[in-house]
């Protein structure tokens, strides 16, 4: 198991708000892996985002089933705040952003 893993693993996790995933949407701000055990830190649009909740949840169930997955730590961040130029290209372009 590998970061890459991890983070292809990671694009099953969607912002139902925006209808996109994580890594595109450029929440995923890292996953570091030691042995079995994974710490994925992310962000939200914003501090108030009603999805947070749900979309930890589904960060920590989608990297729980990555074969060699035993332990995972979600950890939300703010620091640096999430803004529109995180996202992919793609991301960008399928929601209107230059």
């Amino acid at each position: 198991m590998t970061k890459n893993d991890v983070v292809e693993a990671l694009r099953q996790v969607e912002d139902p708000e925006l209808g996109m995933d994580i890594v595109d949407l450029g929440l995923l701000y890292d996953v570091e892996v030691a042995g079995s055990k994974v710490k994925v830190i992310h962000s939200l649009t914003s501090m108030g985002c009603p999805a947070g909740p749900m979309i930890q949840e589904d960060i920590g169930r989608v990297a729980r089933g990555v074969p060699g997955v035993e332990d995972v730590d979600v950890e939300l961040t703010f620091d640096p705040p999430w803004t529109p130029e995180k996202m992919s290209d793609d991301a960008k372009f399928i929601l209107g952003f230059g």
